[in-house]
């Protein structure tokens, strides 16, 4: 395991005994620790009384499902990643899973080290070390911070969820130019899967909605390709 992953502590809330038990010893067996909670109001109990790297949330438990747990956890920490683990597949739910601003969401059943590749291509995007000489950019009349993940104008701030500020990251750096959709995905999303490609059509719909108050900027869909940042030259 990497530097960086050394003693990263994770919050794991699995309503299924035995999967819950197997994944923990899997995360720690990798050198993680874990917390296992059996249902959501425990998760929230103790994510309220411990720190925790990164949280993973199975969507449907009893006393406080998934999608309200980690909606509870993006209000006190909106920089906490988390991960949903959950064996509903319909598009609807995948899009509800990323508008509450999740990193990932994996079905099951899944594959025990396609989920610590998962995990750890999160924190290395978190955790990581950043190119402190090139936190801010300007995106027309904003001002983004790509280390605090905050987009400015005319003083009013608005804190970006990690995989927002990826996007844009992205986005900035090939500014007035194509970003192709496989590489943000993979970039991003480790694979370009359909799940995946869905979560990054809600994340530039957010973005969208974050840059309106400047119409100089718009995010424009080229086809087939990707997209394209556009900004006052």
């Amino acid at each position: 395991m990497e530097e960086i992953f050394e003693n990263v502590s994770i919050l794991l809330c699995e309503d299924d005994e035995n999967l819950g038990m197997l994944l923990r010893e899997y995360l720690e067996a990798k050198g993680f620790k874990a917390e296992l909670c059996a249902d959501g109001e425990e998760g929230y109990h103790s994510f309220m009384t411990n720190h925790y790297d990164l949280c993973i949330l199975d969507v449907m438990m009893p006393k406080m499902d998934g999608f309200t747990l980690a909606s509870k956890i993006h209000e006190i920490s909106p920089e906490t990643p988390f991960i949903f683990l959950t064996a509903k597949t319909l598009t609807e739910d995948i899009r509800a899973g990323f508008e509450i601003g999740a990193d990932d969401y994996i079905t099951k059943p899944f594959r025990m080290d396609v989920v610590v590749l998962r995990i750890e291509a999160i924190l290395r995007r978190v955790m990581g070390k950043k190119n402190k000489n090139n936190t801010l950019r300007q995106i027309g009349k904003f001002q983004f911070d790509t280390q605090k993940q905050t987009l400015t104008i005319n003083n009013e701030q608005v804190k970006l969820t990690t995989k927002e500020a990826e996007l844009l990251a992205l986005l900035s750096n090939k500014a007035n130019e194509l970003l192709p959709r496989d590489y943000a995905l993979k970039t991003i999303w480790i694979d370009d899967n359909y799940f995946n490609a869905r979560s990054m059509d809600v994340y530039i719909t957010k973005l969208r909605k974050h840059l309106k108050a400047d119409p100089n900027v718009e995010i424009l869909n080229v086809h087939g390709k990707g997209y394209k940042l556009v900004i006052p030259e």
